[in-house]
């Protein structure tokens, strides 16, 4: 029998490629959003029979125990993402991303699988000659970042369970954002030529997003290699700074011009390259490059012109 797996926030940005890519697995989907960005983002998985979608909101407790009963794995999508939108909307950041994930501890049972991404924004402010690994202190920036740290502690007492700390994820998805990092440096170099940066010697990681998708369904296939663990997720080769992230745009839009904004700070301050050795040793790689997503991004933004709604 195939698995049959809960996805919430299924219409998000990760969720909608998450869900396409297991239906075409020929997993049984059971997909859970409010629909409160894009309505559109799931419209082509009607067709299959091992999708099905439900609108609900997965605050509410009695949703939780409805649709939580006979599914094999969990996959909790459903947050509030990014540092502005938390720091906006403060106490729904709590109840969204902490106490949706304490209701779902309460209902599950101990044999069902909890596939968990949190993000490797918990480790702050990095030390300058030494990667981040999963053993490295976590001194979360903001609310975004603590709250996903809390979430990832509570989920770590189910011990059928797998946590991935996200990189800072890029690329194209049927529900587009143009808020992440690249996708949003690479929007203002198509449409204005021009990057404004602040704090440009500030360093990330990056994955894009079919990489997520990817590491996923290798958490489904050997779930019992991953499983009772925590692992950082993100392409080794895109441990760069912004700057450096910019003159990779640049090859591509040669007219593009890069202006250091020294007089005023980043609201997101974290600053870290990540090791993602401890996935790579159980068989896991990211493998599409910054360059790569740069490219097919400038594509999307050159020709798709429906107007894009953030999160913020």
């Amino acid at each position: 029998m195939s698995k049959k797996i809960l996805i919430t926030g299924a219409a998000g940005y990760i969720g909608s490629m998450l869900c396409t890519e297991l239906v075409k697995n020929g997993f049984q989907v059971t997909a859970v959003d409010i629909l409160k960005y894009d309505q559109r983002s799931l419209s082509h998985l009607f067709f299959y029979n091992n999708f099905k979608f439900l609108k609900l909101d997965t605050n509410k407790t009695s949703n939780i125990k409805k649709i939580i009963k006979n599914q094999d794995y969990i996959i909790p999508l459903a947050a509030l993402v990014g540092a502005p939108l938390c720091d906006k909307y403060k106490k729904k950041t709590i109840k969204t991303n902490v106490n949706a994930i304490k209701i779902i501890l309460k209902y599950i049972k101990k044999k069902q699988k909890i596939i968990f991404p949190t993000t490797n924004s918990g480790y702050g402010i990095g030390q300058q000659d030494k990667f981040c690994d999963e053993n490295s202190p976590l001194n979360p920036v903001s609310l975004y970042g603590k709250s996903k740290l809390e979430a990832e502690n509570l989920i770590k007492i189910h011990k059928n369970s797998i946590r991935f700390r996200l990189a800072t994820v890029f690329g194209v998805s049927y529900r587009m954002r143009s808020d992440l990092l690249v996708n949003n440096f690479v929007e203002k170099a198509v449409s204005q030529k021009l990057i404004k940066i602040y704090e440009s010697n500030f360093r990330r990681n990056f994955i894009h997003i079919r990489d997520v998708v990817s590491a996923f369904v290798f958490a489904i296939k050997n779930f019992n290699k991953l499983k009772n663990d925590v692992y950082n997720l993100g392409l080794s080769t895109a441990n760069i700074t912004k700057y450096d992230l910019c003159k990779l745009i640049k090859k591509d839009i040669k007219m593009l011009k890069i202006l250091k904004i020294k007089n005023k700070s980043d609201p997101d301050k974290r600053d870290y390259y990540v090791s993602n050795k401890k996935i790579e040793k159980k068989g896991f790689f990211a493998k599409i490059s910054l360059d790569q997503g740069i490219k097919e991004l400038i594509q999307y933004f050159r020709n798709v012109k429906y107007k894009i709604e953030n999160n913020y």
